[in-house]
Order: C-alpha cells, then structure tokens, then sequence
C-alpha cells in the first residue's frame, strides 16, 4: 500500500495543524498507509553534529525513506516556513554521503505537498515551499491548501475546516496518490 509521511511543523498537543492533517488522513482512508513523523528530539542542525549521525535523525531518514510521499502541515511563522520545521528539511536534504555533498538525500524525488491551518502568511509561506522543495530535489504535488483558523478555536481548541476546505484537502489528496501510481 502506498505510504505517506505527514509532518507537522507544530509541536503543540492539540495543534490546529495536526488537527488539519487529521482531516487528511481521513481524505486518505483505504488508500494510504499513513505516518507521523516524530521530530521533536531533532538538534538544530550544524555540520559539527552530522558524524555519527543523531539517533533522531536517523530515525527521520527511515521514516522518509520508507514513504512514497510526504505532506507538510505547517503553521505560519512571521509569514514564513517556522524554524524548526525548516531545521527539520535542512537535515533531511543533507546528502547521504558527506563526501559528496551535492550526492542524493533522503529527499531525492520523493513527492511533497503542503498545507496549512493558519490566520495570514499562508501564501507568502507556501512561496517559501515553493522555493525550498524543489531545491532540495523533491517533486511538489497539488494545489496547496491554506484553512483559516476559526476565531472561536483559540478557545476551544478546535479547528472548524470548511466544506469547501475539505474538498481541496481531499483533492490534494487525490493528487498525491495519483502522482505515486504514476511512477
């Protein structure tokens, strides 16, 4: 079955981007095997720390590589990718071989989407996506999807997504899958 990472660049218990990629797992259902990646015990990256590899980064670069997709599901950070998520992909995209530095990483071709639960900045922080993932030598699918978060959320703690939301959700979705079978 064909297997899809999903990443969330929020780290917070409950966090309106897990809740959004909770809504794609189920727009998934039947057709994807899917994982978390667990993140939070990465290092900031430095060149210093790369040999021996960490343990946690390691545990990232199996989680990748036995995925066939990856979707991010990133909060907006003064209209752009948050640090730590963007720490997250520079490990990643660091060459398997260090004596080759422009060699393959765990990313190489891998498909990526994104989406984002966010109040503003969406676009301008999918601009940075835009950039950064074909750079670091994946293959973008599908529209991106911005959902505004609802005012009554932040005292609730609960993401309302939008019909009209859910149908692009379930639409990258469907272009996720699609891109995979085609390879």
């Amino acid at each position: 079955m064909t297997k899809v990472l999903f990443v969330v660049g929020s780290l917070r218990n409950g966090s309106f981007n897990h809740q959004l990629a909770e809504k794609a797992e189920k727009a998934l259902e039947g057709k994807a095997e899917i994982a978390y990646l667990d993140w939070s015990q990465i290092p900031a990256f430095s060149e210093d720390a790369e040999v021996p590899t960490p343990a946690s980064v390691q545990a990232a670069r199996d989680a990748v590589e036995a995925a066939d997709a990856i979707w991010f599901f990133s909060p907006v950070y003064n209209y752009a990718i948050p640090g730590s998520l963007k720490n997250v992909i520079d490990w990643l995209s660091r060459a398997l071989d260090l004596s080759n530095p422009k060699g393959p990483s765990i990313l190489e071709n891998k498909f990526t989407t994104v989406s984002a639960a966010a109040n503003g900045g969406q676009e301008q922080m999918f601009a940075h996506f835009a950039d950064l993932l074909p750079f670091v030598r994946t293959q973008m699918v599908g529209d991106f999807t911005a959902v505004a978060i609802n005012p009554e959320a932040w005292a609730t703690g609960e993401l309302v997504v939008t019909d009209d939301k859910l149908v692009a959700i379930t639409a990258q979705a469907e272009a996720l899958i699609n891109a995979i079978k085609q390879i």
